[in-house]
């Protein structure tokens, strides 16, 4: 068989995944509680992905230990395209704060593309006796470990802001992690904590409706939904900048093609005009990448957070 020929087979049988691919229904685990913003925005990627794979994508929580379990399913699911994951900067931030954990980020998982990235917003109980963000660092001073902030989990974007907003500011306070973003979220709201960091996706209605006091956005810019509320940095903490953002990932081993065709479909999707405008008003940006450019994004990812942890001395509890 000459060279040429090896090559067109070997071509062939690469793309042959992809052509079929897929022919049943793909499982999306998301390793939150349902109704949190991941859960959210994976259904919603699950709706627009099944028309365009013409096969269902059914959602799967698998909540637990800082979204461990749930990763941890994937990496050990067969490398056939049919088990996607959900990740964020919390799965970043665990290759930090969890160096046991039974998988590794970059090791056993495939990048398979980006979804879109929202800024947080802090925000405080009506209760607590600030009005803006230097206020709230002077109470936070004159009473070290005696204010509490909640968040969705050990290193969550929720708990690594807020460790790396005390360690640039040289405040005390303490965490108080719950099992779900709602959770945490209900625990501001009916004043039995004082302090989140949380979605401006999630929270801004809460803020408009004065549920919160809003005292700066986690971005370099003011949010488009939450314009008169400063920036932390331009208020009172200069360089201080936090996202979410989300995407999604397969096992390792996952053929090429496979991941390709996923990327392409996740791409169609998140460019959607409807999408896009839909994203705007929640205070949301999509994130269209390749495997390659995502996977960058990714290394990256980790490196800022293994950084901020070091900086701010955050701990898993």
């Amino acid at each position: 068989m000459s060279c040429l020929m090896v090559g067109a087979l070997l071509l062939a049988t690469s793309a042959a995944p992809a052509a079929d691919y897929p022919t049943r229904p793909i499982k999306l685990i998301v390793p939150y509680p349902a109704g949190g913003p991941t859960d959210m925005l994976g259904r919603l990627i699950a709706d627009y992905l099944a028309r365009d794979l013409k096969q269902p994508v059914v959602v799967e929580n698998r909540p637990g230990a800082s979204s461990i379990i749930g990763a941890d399913a994937v990496a050990k699911s067969p490398p056939d395209g049919y088990t996607l994951l959900t990740i964020s900067n919390a799965l970043t931030a665990n290759e930090t704060l969890y160096p046991n954990r039974p998988y590794a980020l970059m090791r056993d998982f495939v990048p398979v593309a980006a979804l879109n990235y929202s800024d947080l917003v802090m925000v405080v109980h009506p209760s607590v006796p600030v009005r803006n963000l230097t206020e709230f660092i002077a109470l936070a001073k004159s009473k070290p470990g005696a204010l509490n902030y909640a968040s969705s989990g050990t290193g969550t974007p929720y708990h690594m802001a807020a460790e790396l907003f005390k360690a640039m500011t040289g405040t005390d306070m303490v965490h108080v992690p719950h099992k779900a973003s709602g959770d945490a979220r209900n625990a501001v709201i009916g004043g039995h904590i004082e302090m989140l960091f949380d979605a401006i996706t999630t929270m801004a209605p809460n803020v408009l409706a004065g549920q919160v006091r809003a005292l700066g956005t986690s971005g370099t810019t003011r949010s488009k939904v939450l314009p008169d509320v400063p920036t932390i940095a331009e208020a009172a903490v200069p360089g201080f900048e936090a996202t979410i953002w989300l995407g999604l990932a397969a096992p390792a081993g996952t053929p090429q093609p496979i991941i390709d065709k996923l990327n392409a479909a996740v791409n169609r999707t998140i460019m959607r005009p409807e999408i896009i405008a839909a994203w705007e008003r929640q205070g949301a940006t999509p994130m269209a990448m390749s495997p390659a450019e995502f996977d960058a994004f990714l290394r990256r990812d980790i490196a800022k957070w293994a950084q901020a942890a070091k900086y701010a001395g955050a701990v898993a509890q």
